[in-house]
């Protein structure tokens, strides 16, 4: 692709995610201000000053506001990066680390907010099924790749459903304590995974 081009589809794509991040900027405020419930998608396209087909581009349903993010990329490229000699929990480990190290004041702050949504929201906690199955996937898919093993072997998979369940639990923690440290908290628990726990 010649330069010009990848600036082109560089530019692109920051104003995509600029625009995404600014409806669900809005979104997430109306959400704090009047309830989940109570605020319509009508409302947050008029204080995103969108229109109704910019804000179902981005996100397919009102719940889609609350559920989706860029981090897993983030720690999909993290994981990659890390050095061959750690293992999957230590690598796993690193890479969310690093993924943290990219997200904004604004961004921690949002994230700590969807996740206090989806659990408070039960159309939301239903909805985050689907996310945690993604997520497993995802997880899977990757050390899947670092390891050389199968996407189906057991270990693999159960690995993956045991950092999701992790997080799962850091997200109720957070919930309970609003100003605990997020990176600090998955860490703890992925070095309990990493330590078999020695209860």
């Amino acid at each position: 692709m010649p330069s010009s081009e990848r600036r082109t589809t560089g530019l692109r794509e920051r104003k995509k995610a600029k625009t995404r991040g600014e409806i669900q900027a809005h979104a997430l405020r109306l959400f704090r201000e009047q309830g989940y419930d109570a605020t319509t998608v009508q409302q947050i396209i008029e204080e995103a000053e969108v229109s109704e087909s910019t804000f179902f581009r981005y996100f397919p349903t009102k719940a889609e506001v609350v559920l989706s993010d860029d981090f897993d990329p983030l720690i999909v490229e993290a994981f990659r990066a890390q050095p061959p000699e750690l293992s999957v929990l230590r690598a796993l480990r690193a890479a969310f680390r690093a993924a943290f190290a990219q997200v904004s004041p604004r961004e921690e702050t949002e994230m700590r907010d969807r996740a206090a949504l989806c659990l408070s929201v039960p159309e939301l906690r239903g909805a985050m099924l689907d996310q945690f199955a993604s997520a497993m996937r995802l997880l899977a898919e990757i050390v899947a790749e670092r390891t050389g093993r199968p996407f189906e072997d057991p270990t693999v998979r159960t690995l993956a459903g045991a950092v999701v369940g992790a997080a799962v639990a850091v997200m109720f923690a957070i919930a309970d304590d609003p100003s605990a440290d997020l990176a600090a908290h998955l860490d703890t628990a992925l070095v309990c995974l990493e330590e078999g726990f020695r209860l």
